[in-house]
Parts: structure tokens; C-alpha cells; sequence
């Protein structure tokens, strides 16, 4: 059958693809000119060899795939995918499954169930908590943060869902100076433009400021939502979860996470001093492309009251087929209802893993990101801007112009892969350490790599 031909031919491209990856140029080599040459042209108008054209596809996006899955990609937070979820995920694409309803597929429904489950005790949150399965964290966000926007409005009389947003109370949103672009783009789509946003200043490593956030409270009443933040995505460090919720709660509150990445600090004994009372908060959005090493898209959403939850989201049609004794229906808990079922790779992490996996893998990139930052810090005129304690590096070589043109090479010359952001006013290099695979011999290459790039 035809199908056996394609997906022999598409295992060999990908056998072929992850037994080089670790040693490919890490970025692309070449033009969006000579891509666009390559892949583009005109519309066909008659049909083509499917094996032809898997062919021709892999042979020509060759150039411009980025080794994101390998050891030494450093940027954007970044996980690898773990051979156990890649196998799962070509079971999503083969079995072709729904996630809207038990009846679409009664398999996926039980596992968002279970998975659920699994994440909360692990995460040590309310076990009772809704879960949704999205594309991402920013549409994590955007979903804990619809149904923040319900509870705070229910409360103060509103139901937004039936009423609309136009003549509702106004509801006063606070973050951090250094809140995550997701988040400003989630309360953007829910109707909270980014310039009434209140914000309140953050520490040297990004951290919101709780005496900041109490005095920022006493300033106004009415339905107020709180973003926090865990991992700061340059940085690493998160918020004073403890002081942000007795502050915000007295005022009744509701305190929102973004913890794309660091959320996962929860999992590993010795890292959970850094994020706690993030336990006590009302939602929290994550991801589990980055630390837990899926295949994209997989972002998380959990709210600790499943109620605003499933009414911020949830739908309802006579021919959408629900069971008289089915507890959860995929549909109630995200903004989608079509969906590939994303819950596969997840199971088979979690099963392949389980708690002492993932917390190891955790604690194996915090240690790696220490020795990069060690590594580099040796050299003179390199300086590490942040304390290093998640995954996190940021570096300056010399001023700005010389980091600048540092990040250009590295990412030129290829070993690696690291990007640049702008901290607290410098420019630096920004790094990385999400993979499950990267090792310390990776990281001494890298950072020799890069500090000859500096010396050059």
C-alpha cells in the first residue's frame, strides 16, 4: 500500500535527520532568498509522486532546518523531543484522533484524565485543579487568564460570557516589569490593552516586587487579576509567590503564573524553595515543549477552581454527543474544540520518566547551565549579568557592540546556537540549557566555541 512506501521513506529521512543532529551546524546555512528559490514557484496544476515530492521536500528544507533538537541549541528555551514522545507523536499523526469529545476517542479522553491527574500531584497543586492541553503556553495563558477574567467579573455581579465585556465592570490587571510577552499578548485577546496594563517595578533579576505589588493594591478596588511570573525568561528567577498571595488575596485578587518554563522548579526537591507558595495561586499556565522534552505544540493550563474554567471555555450543541456520566469532555477546558490529539507524547513521557526522570532532567540542565556560565566567566572581559538559578545565562562580552557581534559569530561559525535580548538596559547574550541530551562535553564545546568567537 501506498502508505507503507511514504512513511518507510519519512522514517528514513528522520533516522537520518537524529542520528546527525548532534553534529550539524546548529542553525540554518543558508538565505530566505534561496529557500524561498528552492521550495517555492508557482501553484501545480497537476498531481505529483507523493514519494517524489517527500523527497524533494526534505532534500530542499535541509538547508534551513535548525538543529533545535540537538544538544547545543541554546536558544529561546528550547527542549529537545525524547525518542519515547517522538514515537508517540507519529501514533498522534497516524491515528489522526480528536481531542473534543470521549465519543471522537475514548483512548484520548482518558488519557487528558490521567495525564491531569499526574501533573497536579507532580507540580504538588490542588488535585481538583481543571487542566486543558494547548498548543502552548501563550494560549495557556490566555485560557487561565479567560477564566480569571470570569471569576473576578462573577464575583462583582458580571458574567462576561452572556453580558460581554463592552459594559462590564472594569477589571485592573497588574504584572511585573518584566512580564512575558505571551502574557501581555493573552490579556491583549481578552480584551486588556497592553497600555492600562499597572505595572510595578521588579528587582535586578526581574523578580516583581512584592512591597511594590502591596502598595499598587491599596491603590484601587474592584475586580483586580495578578500576573506572576515563574522563570523569568532571561533570567531564571521567579517571583515571591508567598507575599504576592497573601497581598493579592486580602484584596480578593486573582493570581495568575506564567511559568512557561519555570513552573517545572516544582518538580525537583532542591529547587522548590525558589517558587514557593506558588502552590496557593489561583491559575497557572506552562509548557511542556520546553523542559519536559515533547515534540510541539504542548502547552498546559490549569486553574485551581475548575468551575470559571469550564464556563470561560466551554461549549454546548445539541449534536455535540456528551456521555451522562463523563466527568470531563476535552472541549470544556481549552479554546479549541478541532485538536490533534497532543495528550500522546505527554503519556508516554510521563510513563517512560515518571517523577524521578523528569525531576533529573531538570536538575541535569541547571547544573549544565552553571557550568556554562563557570566556563565562561573565566575568560576576561566576559561578564555573567544573572544568578544562575534555573537554566539561564546571560552573558555581556566587553559593551554592546561587542556582544552583539559575538552572538552574529557564534551563531555563524555553528557549534552552537544562543540569542541576544536587551536586560535591564544591556545587551546581552542570552543561554539556554533545556535539552534533555546536552551533556557536559557539549557545553565545554560551546563555550570554547564561543569564547573563541569572543577572541576573534
Amino acid at each position: 500500500m501506498m502508505h507503507r512506501d511514504l512513511l518507510s521513506r519519512a522514517h528514513e529521512i528522520a533516522q537520518r535527520y537524529l542520528d546527525t543532529v548532534a553534529e550539524r551546524h546548529v542553525g540554518g546555512t543558508t538565505s530566505r532568498a534561496a529557500l524561498l528559490d528552492a521550495l517555492g514557484g508557482p501553484l501545480p496544476d497537476q498531481p505529483a509522486d507523493a514519494l517524489e515530492v517527500i523527497d524533494d521536500l526534505a532534500e530542499k528544507s535541509d538547508p534551513g532546518i535548525v538543529a533545535s533538537a540537538g544538544p547545543r541549541y541554546f536558544g529561546f528555551v528550547t527542549g529537545g523531543a525524547l525518542p519515547v514522545t517522538v514515537a508517540a507523536d507519529w501514533l498522534a499523526s497516524a491515528w489522526d484522533q480528536n481531542g473534543c469529545l470521549y465519543v471522537m476517542s475514548p483512548a484520548i479522553a482518558v488519557m487528558e484524565d490521567v495525564v491531569a491527574g499526574w501533573i497536579v500531584e507532580l507540580l504538588d497543586l490542588p488535585r481538583h485543579a481543571g487542566v486543558g492541553f494547548v498548543t502552548g503556553c501563550h494560549m495557556a495563558n490566555f485560557t487561565c487568564l479567560a477564566a480569571a477574567r470570569h471569576e473576578v467579573l462573577r464575583r462583582a455581579g458580571w458574567n462576561v460570557e452572556t453580558q460581554g465585556l463592552q459594559r462590564a465592570p472594569r477589571v485592573r490587571v497588574i504584572v511585573g516589569g518584566e512580564a512575558h510577552v505571551s502574557a501581555i499578548g493573552a490579556l491583549r485577546y481578552l480584551g486588556f490593552g497592553s497600555e492600562e496594563l499597572d505595572v510595578v517595578p521588579v528587582d535586578g533579576q526581574g523578580r516583581l516586587r512584592a512591597d511594590a505589588l502591596a502598595s499598587a493594591l491599596t491603590g484601587g478596588d474592584g475586580p483586580t487579576i495578578v500576573c506572576t511570573q515563574a522563570g523569568n525568561v532571561s533570567t531564571g528567577a521567579s517571583d515571591p509567590f508567598d507575599a504576592i498571595v497573601d497581598a493579592a488575596h486580602a484584596r480578593h485578587a486573582w493570581v495568575h503564573v506564567d511559568g512557561a518554563f519555570g513552573l517545572w522548579a516544582a518538580a525537583v526537591p532542591e529547587l522548590r524553595s525558589q517558587v514557593t507558595g506558588l502552590a496557593r495561586a489561583d491559575s497557572w499556565a506552562t509548557d511542556a515543549h520546553k523542559w519536559l522534552n515533547v515534540p510541539y505544540d504542548s502547552g498546559i493550563a490549569i486553574v485551581a477552581d475548575a468551575a470559571p474554567q469550564r464556563a470561560a471555555m466551554g461549549l454546548k450543541a445539541t449534536y455535540l454527543q456528551r456521555g451522562d456520566d463523563e466527568d470531563r469532555v476535552g472541549m470544556d477546558w481549552v479554546p479549541e474544540s478541532s485538536r490533534r490529539s497532543r495528550i500522546l507524547p505527554l503519556y508516554a513521557l510521563f510513563r517512560a520518566l515518571g517523577r524521578e526522570g523528569i525531576a533529573a532532567t531538570v536538575r541535569q540542565n541547571c547544573a549544565l547551565a552553571r557550568r556554562m556560565a563557570a566556563r565562561l566567566s573565566e575568560a576576561e572581559g566576559v561578564r555573567i549579568l544573572n544568578d544562575v538559578v534555573l537554566n539561564q545565562v546571560l552573558v555581556q562580552f566587553e559593551n554592546d557592540n561587542t556582544t552583539r557581534d559575538v552572538i552574529a559569530k557564534v551563531q555563524a561559525e555553528g557549534t552552537c546556537w544562543a540569542g541576544g535580548a536587551v536586560w535591564q538596559g544591556r545587551q546581552a547574550m542570552r543561554i539556554s540549557v533545556s535539552n534533555w541530551s546536552t551533556t557536559e562535553d557539549d557545553i565545554d564545546r560551546s563555550a570554547a566555541a564561543i569564547l573563541e568567537c569572543f577572541r576573534s
